[in-house]
Protein backbone atom coordinates (compact mmCIF):
# COMPACT_ATOMS: atom_id res chain seq x y z
CA UNK A 1 0.00 0.00 0.00
CA UNK A 2 3.05 2.23 0.22
CA UNK A 3 2.44 3.14 3.87
CA UNK A 4 5.05 1.08 5.69
CA UNK A 5 7.29 2.47 8.36
CA UNK A 6 8.68 0.93 11.52
CA UNK A 7 6.64 3.44 13.52
CA UNK A 8 3.44 2.36 11.73
CA UNK A 9 4.31 -1.30 12.33
CA UNK A 10 4.90 -0.72 16.04
CA UNK A 11 1.71 1.33 16.28
CA UNK A 12 -0.34 -1.41 14.62
CA UNK A 13 1.19 -4.08 16.86
CA UNK A 14 0.40 -1.95 19.89
CA UNK A 15 -3.12 -1.40 18.65
CA UNK A 16 -3.80 -5.13 18.30
CA UNK A 17 -2.53 -6.00 21.77
CA UNK A 18 -4.43 -3.12 23.30
CA UNK A 19 -7.67 -3.70 21.46
CA UNK A 20 -7.93 -7.50 21.29
CA UNK A 21 -4.95 -8.99 23.13
CA UNK A 22 -4.42 -10.79 19.79
CA UNK A 23 -7.32 -13.06 20.69
CA UNK A 24 -10.77 -11.45 20.65
CA UNK A 25 -12.44 -11.08 17.27
CA UNK A 26 -15.72 -9.64 18.61
CA UNK A 27 -16.13 -6.92 21.19
CA UNK A 28 -16.91 -8.19 24.67
CA UNK A 29 -20.41 -7.22 25.74
CA UNK A 30 -21.86 -7.21 22.23
CA UNK A 31 -20.42 -3.88 21.08
CA UNK A 32 -19.89 -2.95 17.44
CA UNK A 33 -16.11 -3.57 17.25
CA UNK A 34 -14.71 -6.61 15.41
CA UNK A 35 -11.41 -8.19 14.44
CA UNK A 36 -7.94 -8.10 15.96
CA UNK A 37 -8.02 -4.31 15.79
CA UNK A 38 -11.55 -4.12 17.25
CA UNK A 39 -12.55 -1.62 14.59
CA UNK A 40 -16.03 -0.28 15.11
CA UNK A 41 -18.36 -0.72 12.17
CA UNK A 42 -19.15 3.00 12.21
CA UNK A 43 -15.45 3.73 11.65
CA UNK A 44 -15.29 1.10 8.93
CA UNK A 45 -18.27 2.59 7.10
CA UNK A 46 -16.94 6.12 7.55
CA UNK A 47 -13.66 5.13 5.88
CA UNK A 48 -15.59 3.73 2.94
CA UNK A 49 -18.01 6.64 2.66
CA UNK A 50 -15.76 9.61 3.39
CA UNK A 51 -12.26 8.49 2.49
CA UNK A 52 -12.25 5.76 -0.14
CA UNK A 53 -14.73 7.72 -2.27
CA UNK A 54 -11.88 10.13 -2.98
CA UNK A 55 -9.07 7.55 -2.99
CA UNK A 56 -10.21 4.87 -5.43
CA UNK A 57 -6.70 3.54 -6.13
CA UNK A 58 -6.10 3.11 -2.41
CA UNK A 59 -9.49 1.43 -2.00
CA UNK A 60 -8.51 -1.12 -4.66
CA UNK A 61 -5.18 -1.82 -2.93
CA UNK A 62 -6.90 -2.42 0.40
CA UNK A 63 -9.80 -4.35 -1.09
CA UNK A 64 -7.50 -6.91 -2.71
CA UNK A 65 -6.57 -8.16 0.77
CA UNK A 66 -10.10 -9.39 1.47
CA UNK A 67 -10.21 -11.87 -1.41
CA UNK A 68 -13.73 -13.12 -2.01
CA UNK A 69 -14.90 -12.50 1.57
CA UNK A 70 -17.69 -10.10 2.48
CA UNK A 71 -16.04 -6.89 3.73
CA UNK A 72 -17.47 -7.07 7.27
CA UNK A 73 -16.58 -10.77 7.56
CA UNK A 74 -13.07 -9.95 6.30
CA UNK A 75 -12.70 -7.15 8.84
CA UNK A 76 -13.37 -9.67 11.59
CA UNK A 77 -11.54 -12.76 10.32
CA UNK A 78 -9.03 -11.73 7.64
CA UNK A 79 -5.99 -10.33 9.44
CA UNK A 80 -4.28 -8.74 6.39
CA UNK A 81 -7.49 -6.92 5.48
CA UNK A 82 -8.10 -5.83 9.08
CA UNK A 83 -4.51 -4.58 9.30
CA UNK A 84 -4.90 -2.61 6.08
CA UNK A 85 -8.11 -1.02 7.37
CA UNK A 86 -6.49 -0.10 10.70
CA UNK A 87 -3.56 1.44 8.84
CA UNK A 88 -6.00 3.49 6.77
CA UNK A 89 -7.69 4.74 9.94
CA UNK A 90 -4.35 6.10 11.12
CA UNK A 91 -3.21 7.23 7.66
CA UNK A 92 -6.20 9.45 6.99
CA UNK A 93 -5.41 11.65 9.99
CA UNK A 94 -2.92 14.47 9.44
CA UNK A 95 -0.91 13.97 12.64
CA UNK A 96 2.63 12.68 12.02
CA UNK A 97 3.51 9.33 13.57
CA UNK A 98 5.72 9.37 16.66
CA UNK A 99 9.18 7.85 16.49
CA UNK A 100 9.10 4.04 16.22
CA UNK A 101 10.82 3.59 19.59
CA UNK A 102 8.69 6.17 21.43
CA UNK A 103 6.20 3.77 22.97
CA UNK A 104 4.63 6.50 25.10
CA UNK A 105 4.19 8.61 21.96
CA UNK A 106 2.63 5.64 20.13
CA UNK A 107 0.27 5.10 23.06
CA UNK A 108 -0.83 8.74 23.02
CA UNK A 109 -1.24 8.59 19.24
CA UNK A 110 -3.41 5.44 19.52
CA UNK A 111 -5.54 7.13 22.19
CA UNK A 112 -6.05 10.28 20.16
CA UNK A 113 -6.62 8.73 16.72
CA UNK A 114 -7.88 5.19 17.21
CA UNK A 115 -9.52 5.01 20.64
CA UNK A 116 -10.44 8.73 20.68
CA UNK A 117 -10.30 10.97 23.75
CA UNK A 118 -13.77 9.76 24.81
CA UNK A 119 -12.92 6.06 24.48
CA UNK A 120 -12.56 3.77 27.48
CA UNK A 121 -8.96 2.75 26.76
CA UNK A 122 -6.08 4.54 28.41
CA UNK A 123 -2.51 5.35 27.53
CA UNK A 124 -1.44 3.44 30.64
CA UNK A 125 -3.25 0.28 29.46
CA UNK A 126 -1.63 0.56 26.04
CA UNK A 127 1.82 0.87 27.63
CA UNK A 128 1.21 -2.12 29.93
CA UNK A 129 -0.12 -4.28 27.09
CA UNK A 130 2.71 -3.25 24.77
CA UNK A 131 5.24 -4.18 27.44
CA UNK A 132 3.49 -7.49 28.22
CA UNK A 133 2.75 -8.71 24.70
CA UNK A 134 5.51 -7.16 22.60
CA UNK A 135 8.56 -6.19 24.64
CA UNK A 136 8.63 -9.33 26.77
CA UNK A 137 8.31 -11.74 23.84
Amino acid sequence: MGMYSLAASNLLLGTTVQESHLARLKQIGGGPAVGIFQMELGTFHDIHKNYFTHKHDLFEKVDQFRGDMNRIFALQFNFPYATAMARIQYWRKPDPLPDAEDIFGLARYWKKIYNTPGGKGTVEEFLKNYETYILEV
